[in-house]
């Protein structure tokens, strides 16, 4: 793979896009794969790796597809776009609606949206609309506005979200010489196990890799219309990017972990919560919640040993921390004051946990 240029140059073969694609860019792709020997120690997997795609430009893996969607919205002529969202496809969409000079609208699920998300997206420009409902009363809505020709909808349902989500797993690939024996990923909309499982097929195909790993889902307790087998009216979670109750790529999702001889299981909120926090104190990795779904699904299944075979793990990270800092406040101590001595410095220092 070429070392330079934007995503799209970098994968333009593998990707749907012509020369009279825009070559638009904010910087996205090239996430660091960072080694996680605390977690190798804990579940007895001889390499755990983390894909940390919060380093993307908005903080979040949705740059990937977002970048070739919105340069493909462009070269078909269009001027605007439309998404419903979580929080971090409204931040991914808007800014790169920003860069190529189009507008946005993004419609919110009120009062599930975290802090840093919502304030992304205004921050970028997009005109922002809260619906007393959820992500997927959103998405209702938001289909009928692009079908009457308002905007391209830039939601995973659009193949072009999936083309560029795909290029992490040829990332994941080229750092590591071939495929993981195992990827661990959450599961929300689902768009991104498909995507993942579209492009470790490929690399296969194309001599990119020399197998294709098992694909393993996790989806929030409150939140696990796949796993339960019907959607969730009222989905509820702490890990509020994967609080949807009728993922769009379900079927896409379930054909990934059949065929690649995977799972997509549960974690609760105390075990993604629990493996939030382990990321951050003992691998310096500070992921917002619902990214810490895939660590808490691999370390669930290391205690019931059920990771037979599984020798080289990849857990993808698909948002950063700062995305939820209110998340992050709720769980850390009160923020003492004291005198400014060393004396009342060091007793303090002394009295946190």
């Amino acid at each position: 793979m070429p070392a330079d240029g934007c995503l799209i140059d970098r994968f333009a073969s593998h990707l749907p896009v012509t020369p009279r694609t825009p070559r638009l860019t904010l910087g996205e792709g090239r996430t660091p794969l960072v080694r996680a020997p605390r977690l190798e120690a804990e579940t007895g997997v001889r390499e755990v790796w983390l894909k940390v795609e919060g380093m993307n430009p908005t903080g979040s893996f949705k740059d990937r597809g977002m970048v070739v969607t919105v340069a493909k919205a462009m070269e078909e002529g269009s001027t605007s776009v439309i998404c419903a969202s979580t929080g971090n496809t409204a931040a991914s969409a808007a800014a790169y609606a920003a860069r190529a000079g189009l507008s946005c609208a993004v419609v919110l699920p009120a009062g599930h949206v975290a802090l840093g998300k919502l304030t992304q997206a205004i921050a970028f420009g997009a005109r922002v609309i809260a619906v007393r409902g959820s992500f997927d009363d959103a998405f209702v809505v938001v289909k009928e506005l692009a079908a009457a020709g308002e905007a391209t909808l830039v939601n995973s349902v659009n193949p072009y979200r999936i083309e560029g989500q795909k290029t992490a797993a040829f990332e994941v690939c080229d750092v590591l010489g071939d495929a993981p024996d195992a990827l661990f990923i959450p599961v929300g909309n689902a768009g991104n196990i498909t995507a993942y499982w579209k492009g470790f097929v490929e690399a296969a195909a194309g001599g990119m890799a020399t197998r294709r790993p098992r694909m393993f889902g996790f989806q929030a307790a409150g939140a696990a219309p796949i796993v339960r087998g019907a959607p969730v009216a009222d989905p509820q979670t702490v890990a509020t990017a994967i609080r949807i109750g009728n993922p769009a790529s379900w079927k896409s999702a379930v054909a990934a972990r059949d065929d690649s001889g995977g799972a997509i299981e549960i974690v609760t909120d105390d075990e993604i919560l629990d493996a939030y926090r382990f990321l951050a104190g003992c691998e310096g990795v500070f992921c917002e919640p619902a990214s810490a779904a895939s660590v808490a699904g691999l370390r669930q299944r290391a205690k019931r040993r059920a990771l037979d075979g599984v020798e080289r793990v990849v857990c993808v990270l698909t948002g950063n921390g700062l995305k939820d800092p209110d998340t992050a406040r709720s769980l850390s101590p009160s923020l003492s004051e004291v005198a400014p001595t060393a004396a009342d410095v060091r007793a303090a220092i002394r009295a946190l946990p």
